[in-house]
């Protein structure tokens, strides 16, 4: 394709999966702008993180735990946005009829935001445990990958039935 064309196709056609697909993209950006307040917390550039007043949440806490630093060796910010920049990139990819072109693309984007809606659940029952507190950032990107599996699961069924031939 064209570059001409994929630029037309991505900012102006509205077929439902480009739809789809545009919410996807601004749910990882909510998700990657969660993860760089966590960051500047994280790298001291930022000295406390505000939470919701409810008892459940508290970010300073959370996010200055071992919990947040024992992946990598690096603070779990950095992680979380890599990954949201993952699927951004997997849902950006592609014209509108990739799910017939390019059908392992859908496919990656929906297996991605399972993936990452399994992590982020299994992640917060951890950081609950270990900290008897929620991450009010971290839980808003759980809601946006929740959000962008759905979202994701349209295309990539019928880019695998157009795989097995159905």
């Amino acid at each position: 394709m064209h570059p001409r064309q994929l630029s037309h196709q991505l900012r102006e056609e509205t077929d439902p999966d480009l739809r789809r697909r545009r919410w996807v993209v601004g749910l990882s950006f909510v998700g990657a702008a969660a993860a760089e307040i966590v960051a500047l917390y994280q790298m001291g550039i930022v000295r406390r993180l505000p939470s919701l007043p409810i008892r459940l949440f508290d970010a300073t806490k959370v996010d200055a735990s071992d919990y947040a630093y024992k992946r990598a060796r690096t603070p779990d910010g950095f992680l979380m946005l890599a990954t949201y920049a993952v699927t951004a990139l997997l849902a950006g990819a592609g014209g509108r009829n990739r799910a017939e072109r390019m059908p392992w693309v859908p496919i990656a984007l929906a297996a991605k935001t399972v993936y990452d809606s399994y992590t982020a659940l299994k992640l917060g029952r951890e950081e609950w445990r270990e900290n008897k507190a929620l991450c009010d950032y971290c839980q808003t990107a759980t809601v946006a990958s929740l959000a962008s599996a759905a979202l994701a699961m349209p295309e990539a069924v019928r880019a695998a039935r157009g795989l097995l031939g159905r």
